[in-house]
């Protein structure tokens, strides 16, 4: 709930439901996803969200608001995952079935692969990235992970270092970087309430759905056009790294 951007975010209304159930709704309509947990702070302000957990049905997990890297490895921990599905929650567009295919490459593999994602070379819109790590690849980055950056976004650690993890990067038939469905940003809300005036109907619409309304509409994807992809983690990732380079 402490968003600095868009406040409150989490449980903003969008079509009669806080975003959150939305995007637990997505993940529950996936075949390959077992269990819901909604991982959040330790903070006051988000008794709110475990509030909201309980009465909706998922499982819940409170950890550290600043090493969410930390939260996500005792969340593991706690409830003895060996598979980690991560899903983040300003993404209310999530599609049931590209998070099956990306867990069916990693669960297909049969231990082939440590990390399976289809964001290490962007070609699905942003908003619709899906990550699967075995426990051990979190474990390790829980362990030696040492930047403020890869213990804020989780997952760095992990596709920064192809020497240490076996990468796999899963690509769109059609490069679709271009779009952004995520919502960090008033614009961003904007948008997201548009499309699903548009296209929800109780249920998980699909990316070929927003698609076909994007390509009739284009007024919409106007909304929110713009930006560079994951500004705020580079900008911070390269502040970080320089800041050592001249430290010596």
């Amino acid at each position: 709930m402490g968003s600095t951007r868009l406040p409150g975010k989490t449980l903003i209304p969008i079509s009669g439901k806080p975003l959150l159930a939305h995007v637990c709704d997505r993940a529950r309509r996936s075949k390959s996803i077992e269990r819901v947990i909604v991982a959040t702070t330790t903070h006051p302000e988000d008794d709110v969200i475990e509030r909201f957990a309980g009465g909706y049905g998922v499982d819940i997990f409170r950890g550290s608001s600043e090493d969410v890297l930390d939260r996500y490895y005792r969340c593991a921990s706690h409830f003895k995952l060996d598979c980690i599905v991560r899903l983040t929650a300003d993404d209310p567009f999530k599609d049931p079935s590209i998070i099956d295919e990306i867990v069916r490459t990693f669960v297909d593999a049969r231990g082939e692969w440590d990390y399976v994602s289809n964001l290490i070379q962007a070609s699905y819109p942003e908003g619709m990235e899906v990550e699967v790590f075995s426990f051990a690849a979190l474990e390790c980055a829980w362990n030696c992970a040492e930047l403020k950056t890869e213990r804020e976004h989780v997952t760095p650690f992990l596709w920064m270092h192809p020497e240490r993890f076996r990468l796999c990067n899963v690509l769109s038939p059609v490069d679709l970087s271009k779009f952004r469905w995520t919502l960090d940003t008033e614009r961003d809300l904007a948008f997201t309430r548009a499309v699903y005036a548009e296209l929800y109907q109780g249920d998980s619409f699909s990316m070929e759905k927003m698609l076909e309304l994007l390509y009739r509409r284009p007024d919409l994807a106007e909304l929110n056009s713009g930006g560079i992809r994951y500004e705020s983690f580079w900008k911070s990732y390269s502040a970080e790294t320089q800041g050592m380079v001249q430290g010596g």
